[in-house]
């Protein structure tokens, strides 16, 4: 686990607007993500998370545009996934501000995806992004899903991040579908799973409806926590989350 815990504001993006549902499914409008990032920069955000959910879907580039005004806006590291199938993508993503880029569906059909990103530019660059779901009978109980969360398949999510960190991976983003939009706290046993199977940082996504859902999920073993509805509602802070935190006594930024 870090020494210092980061707190992620995640900014869903669907045509150019910001986006939340439940367990993937019923989207709603929740603003501008040009506004957002800005508004969780100066609540003291660690760093940003920038998801186009329709782009793998829809078959297309992620929202280039929105991805540079947003940079633009905030000075702290920028993570944008998405309909990233090339190391030509993380260039131009890249090129317009972000730091780190997230991969999903394109690396599990292809799993040399993340050996040519991370040979090309770093695995400092290279999030994996998991969407994660229970399957009982499965050898850990979870599987991951593709195409935001629609596909499910049968490859088992601790053995493919153990393959992931492997090619190269710097980072693992670990969704749970079962928690998304839920606000009934982090999937504590799935944190800890990937915790006892990372030698990278583990971010916990999905599920953080309160303060208090925080502290949890770090004390399983995830070295950043990631939100988005709690925080587009207005009902957390960033600032709210770290005093809770702290209170745990958590460090943080």
């Amino acid at each position: 686990m870090a020494l210092v815990c980061r707190v992620i504001p995640c900014l869903d993006v669907a045509a150019g607007r910001v986006v939340k549902g439940v367990n993937f499914v019923n989207l709603r409008d929740m603003g501008d993500p040009v506004e957002l990032a800005r508004e969780y920069f100066a609540q003291g955000a660690d760093e940003l998370t920038f998801l186009d959910v329709t782009a793998t879907v829809d078959e297309r580039a992620t929202t280039y545009d929105v991805v540079r005004r947003t940079a633009e806006e905030v000075f702290i590291p920028l993570t944008v996934g998405g309909g990233v199938r090339s190391t030509d993508d993380v260039a131009r993503l890249l090129g317009v501000g972000a730091d780190k880029v997230g991969v999903n569906s394109a690396a599990i059909a292809r799993p040399q995806l993340i050996d040519e990103i991370a040979d090309r530019f770093g695995a400092q660059v290279l999030v994996l992004s998991l969407d994660v779901t229970r399957a009982p009978g499965t050898r850990s109980g979870f599987v991951v899903t593709t195409h935001g969360g629609r596909t499910l398949t049968s490859l088992d999510a601790l053995d493919w991040a153990r393959e992931a960190i492997e090619r190269g991976a710097g980072e693992l983003l670990v969704n749970s579908i079962d928690a998304d939009g839920t606000k009934a706290g982090f999937d504590l046993e799935l944190v800890s799973l990937m915790r006892e199977v990372s030698s990278v940082p583990v971010i916990a996504s999905g599920g953080a409806g309160q303060a208090s859902d925080f502290a949890p999920a770090i004390a399983a073993g995830a070295d950043a926590v990631l939100a988005a509805s709690v925080f587009h509602s207005g009902a957390l802070t960033v600032g709210a989350v770290k005093d809770a935190m702290r209170e745990e006594g958590i460090e943080v930024r």
